[in-house]
This record gives structure tokens, sequence and C-alpha cells, in this order.
């Protein structure tokens, strides 16, 4: 009887163990250009806390499988101290999906926020709670706003590429932060009048209801188009080109948006990969719809496409 007791709870601990929680992300604290006399240590113990807090986190009540797992990563580029252990810091966010039977990873986000300002004490507790953003002290409290602020929108991002607006409660979650977001008069990127690359602009580009194409493209784009390119490469890449044209439609209508701007910056050796296979005429079209959604990369697409 004991040793069927034993075996049921091992095979218990076997299925949950199949399953785990939704990031696989690697959380980078790098204080270079800290030059003081506080100990490097205590920015070993902050960076180990803060890949547990994201890793460790359930961040939603669905099921991942260790394959499932988001790949992501967050490096904290610590600038200065602004006072005691109140920190001004930059952060990179990059997020990837894999491609249907590939081995390619594919960017859902890579952005910089260039304007963090935080608080921490070595061993100070890094938790977050969805009631109580600000926490008893707004800038500790900005830091753990912050990335469950980005892993939302991660996870919002990931939920629309496999199903048609399957990320909206997410953009919720994140919008709740947003406007519960930590407020002293250090902390910036909340509000609108931040900046125009800011928190605030890239969830109300993703929550604006007058830009729901934008979720339509970026289903179309990951499920309609790169998902197919293995066993049906000429409907990928039309389907790919028409999610180009619906985004260019919706530039048009709405210049200058945060979204478009994030959208494109990943995806110029992507873009090029895809259609350099296409023919001439495909090409053509890609040239002219990808020259007006990234004119930095203006040049790139004529000269690697023609």
């Amino acid at each position: 009887m004991v040793k069927k007791i034993a075996f049921i709870i091992v095979g218990l601990l076997s299925v949950l163990s199949s399953f785990s929680q939704e990031f696989q992300a690697q959380v980078t604290v790098n204080a270079s250009r800290i030059n003081s006399t506080v100990d490097k240590k205590v920015f070993v113990t902050l960076q180990n806390q803060l890949n547990n807090f994201i890793n460790n986190r359930r961040w939603t009540t669905d099921e991942f499988k260790a394959n499932e797992k988001i790949e992501c990563s967050f490096l904290l580029n610590l600038e200065s101290i602004a006072e005691t252990n109140v920190y001004k810091a930059s952060l990179i966010i990059q997020a990837a999906r894999p491609v249907f039977n590939s081995s390619y990873q594919s960017a859902l986000l890579n952005f910089q926020d260039a304007d963090l300002t935080f608080k921490y004490i070595e061993f100070q507790p890094i938790e977050f709670n969805e009631n109580r953003v600000q926490g008893n002290d707004p800038l500790i409290g900005n830091l753990t706003a912050t990335l469950a602020f980005y892993c939302y929108t991660i996870l919002g991002l990931d939920y629309d590429s496999f199903a048609p607006k399957g990320g909206d409660k997410f953009y919720q979650k994140a919008q709740s932060i947003v406007n519960n977001a930590p407020e002293a008069s250090n902390i910036s990127g909340w509000k609108l009048f931040d900046g125009l690359r800011n928190r605030y602009w890239l969830n109300e580009n993703l929550i604006n209801t007058r830009y729901n194409i934008i979720h339509d493209v970026i289903y179309s784009y990951y499920r309609s188009g790169l998902d197919k390119m293995y066993d049906k490469e000429a409907e990928a890449r039309a389907n790919v080109l028409q999610t180009l044209t619906q985004l260019q439609a919706f530039n048009q209508e709405n210049s200058n948006t945060m979204f478009v701007q994030i959208f494109m910056q990943s995806k110029t050796t992507e873009l090029i990969g895809i259609f350099k296979k296409g023919s001439s005429t495909d090409k053509a079209k890609a040239i002219d719809l990808l020259s007006k959604l990234d004119i930095t990369n203006n040049q790139r697409f004529k000269d690697e496409l023609k």
C-alpha cells in the first residue's frame, strides 16, 4: 500500500513537472557604469532576485509545457546613482516566438526603455501586487511594476500571434499597471506627456479599439505567414505581403504610431529572407511597402531584394 501511494505521488509530481511557468527569461544587470564604493555583489543579488521574480511567478492561469515557455531577455543597464540606493537605468526588452516546424525564433518585442528610476536595497523583497502597484515606496515599486508591465505585454503579443485578439486580457493587465503606476517626481515613462515612445504609448496602441487592425496584423504575420513557410512557402509569402499591405494602410491613417516602429525595427533581416526567394513581382511589391514602413532601411531593401 505504501509503495502504491509513493508511486501515485511520483506520478503526480511527474505530471506537474511537465508544466511550468510562462517565461524562460534571462535577466542581466549591467553595473559597469557605476563607479562608486557600492559593493558590486549587490547587483548580483538583484540580478538573481529579478530572474526568480520573472521565471518563478505564475503570470497566467494557463498551463505551459517546458517547450512552450516564452524566451525573453531583460538587460538592465544601470547608468548612475541618483541618491543612496536609487538608480537611473535603461532597460532593453527582447522576446521571441518559435516558428512552426523550425528552430527559428521570430522577434515579438525588441525595445529599449530609456527612462527607469528605481530604489533597491540588497535582499529587499522583489514583489509585485496587481492590486497595489505602488507598494509602500513608489521608487521600490517602479522596478517590479515596469517588469510586470513588459511581461504582460509580451504575453499579449505571444497570445495574439497564435489566436485572433488572443492577447487582449494581458494588454488589459498591462493597462491596469499604467493606470496605477508608481508616482514620484523622478518617475516617468507612465504618462502620455512623458514622451512619444514609452510604456503609456505602447499600451495605448495595443488597447485602442481604433487600432484593432494591429492585432490582425500580429496574428496574420506569424500564424498565416511565418508558421506556413515550411510547407506552404508561396502561400505564406503571399500572406506576409497582404499583412504588410494592411500595416501600410494603417500607417497611412495613423502616422508615427509606436507599434509600427516597434514591429518593423527587428524584422529587416527576417523580411528580406522571406522575399529573397519570391518572384520579381512579389519583390517589387515588398520593396514598395517596406520602404514606406521602414524608411531607415529603404536602401537595404532595394539592394538585397533587387
